[in-house]
């Protein structure tokens, strides 16, 4: 049985898909400052918006505030509404729920908002109890910093926990941002996601196409970069028949790319995927993956193929 959606929250069901800032400012993984600009961020949030892709989730640590402040000059230069997202970081000295606050205080300025549309969690904390955080979200969401609280890369219990304390005062727990694509079924496997079905919870899917490996352009002989290449090594190999399939299906929807295809698998699960775009070309590839759905035979065929090497 799923849980009917609290008025507050149906914003987040109502979004098809969104777009993913972790690129913005992050040098480590995406190589910020050296094959992408400012300018080219903001050309593919423009055409993003132009699209209908009017949910960007970002948080404070992706390139240590940068991605915030970029989206906050982005907001000032156009008119189009946007739903922000952004994300609390458990740092080791953050101990109380008043830390939750003020961190949404300092990524609000960063921003230059009054209010995000959802704040989350980034990561349950190995030291500080669910509960605390969670604490800190319900008293955000009190103050008005927040119009919406939600947790990301919660397991099943720890989403529970974070579900009751919510509950206590009558807010509704609104996402769950998790790792979700056809090379990692977890959630789905584990039952996370019907889970979060049942409860009405929102499952927000990042990295919907495996930092790139879903859109075909890596082979075995043609990795990806840096660390996206030492984590994906293996897979590499046992996915081509996955991609071949992906390939065909677009065909069938004349033309769609591998990439596309993937993203739509996401959201035929009843999930939001928020693949990022940190150029134009990314931010019309993505776009062109809503306003149509794959077939019940297509979404077996794939899920029959990634069966074999997914969790």
């Amino acid at each position: 049985m799923t849980a009917d959606k609290p008025e507050s929250i149906q914003f987040l069901h109502d979004v098809e898909l969104g777009l993913g800032a972790w690129s913005w400012g992050d040098r480590m993984v995406w190589n910020y400052g050296k094959g992408f600009t400012d300018a080219d961020i903001e050309l593919g949030f423009k055409i993003s918006l132009e699209n209908g892709v009017y949910f960007v989730d970002t948080a404070e640590i992706y390139g240590n505030g940068r991605s915030e402040r970029l989206l906050g000059q982005f907001l000032k230069r156009t008119e189009t509404p946007v739903i922000v997202a952004t994300k609390f970081f458990p740092l080791p000295w953050r101990w109380t729920a008043s830390s939750v606050t003020r961190a949404l205080r300092a990524s609000l300025e960063r921003l230059e908002i009054d209010r995000v549309d959802l704040y989350q969690i980034h990561f349950p904390s190995p030291i500080v109890p669910v509960e605390t955080y969670v604490e800190g979200l319900a008293a955000a969401h009190r103050l008005g910093l927040t119009r919406a609280v939600g947790v990301s890369n919660y397991d099943k219990n720890q989403m529970q926990r974070a579900y009751t304390v919510l509950s206590k005062y009558e807010i509704p727990l609104a996402s769950n941002q998790v790792e979700y694509h056809l090379l990692n079924r977890t959630v789905e496997k584990n039952g996370l996601l019907a889970r979060c079905q049942e409860l009405g919870i929102r499952l927000i899917a990042y990295s919907p196409l495996a930092m790139g490996l879903l859109t075909g352009k890596y082979t075995p002989e043609n990795p990806p970069p840096g660390m996206r290449g030492a984590k994906y090594a293996n897979v590499l190999k046992e996915m081509q028949p996955l991609l071949r399939l992906m390939t065909e299906i677009g065909q069938d929807w004349g033309g769609k790319v591998a990439a596309q295809v993937a993203i739509n698998w996401c959201i035929c699960k009843g999930t939001l995927p928020i693949p990022g775009a940190k150029n134009v070309a990314q931010a019309q590839l993505n776009a062109g993956s809503a306003g149509w759905r794959l077939t019940p035979e297509q979404i077996k065929a794939l899920d029959h193929v990634s069966d074999s090497f997914t969790k």
